[in-house]
């Protein structure tokens, strides 16, 4: 059974900095592409970052909310995948999903999904 528990989230005020941990289990970690997601209240899951298997390859969100703010990781050593966000601003509040699958931004790409970490940043 293919789990993937985030952890890392929480309320925190503008301008932070947080890294979201992912951690897999129950698939060979390292064969397979990660991605971290976001839903905000109201609004559809959007594609925030994706890294390749090894990590020697990332993807990030065309939208300018990354902007070099978020940065994604992972030690295939510790079945984990991270993401790094600085600059948190009010608009990044939702829900941050990690993914796991073979593709790269789009939501089908990915087969199995953690629970959701909640974040929050306050003005």
């Amino acid at each position: 059974q293919v789990q993937l528990v985030e952890s890392g989230g929480g309320l925190v005020e503008a301008g932070v900095s947080l890294r979201l941990s992912c951690v897999v289990s129950g698939r060979i970690f390292s064969n397979y592409y990660m991605g971290w997601f976001r839903q905000a209240p109201g609004k559809e899951r959007e594609f925030v970052a994706a890294i390749s298997w090894s990590g020697g390859i990332t993807y990030y969100a065309d939208a300018g909310f990354v902007k070099g703010r978020f940065t994604i990781s992972r030690d295939n050593a510790k079945n984990t995948v991270y993401l790094q966000m600085n600059s948190l601003k009010p608009e990044d509040t939702a829900v941050y999903y990690c993914a796991t699958g073979q593709g790269w931004y789009r939501i089908h790409d990915y087969d199995y999904w953690g629970q959701g970490t909640q974040i929050t940043v306050s003005s």
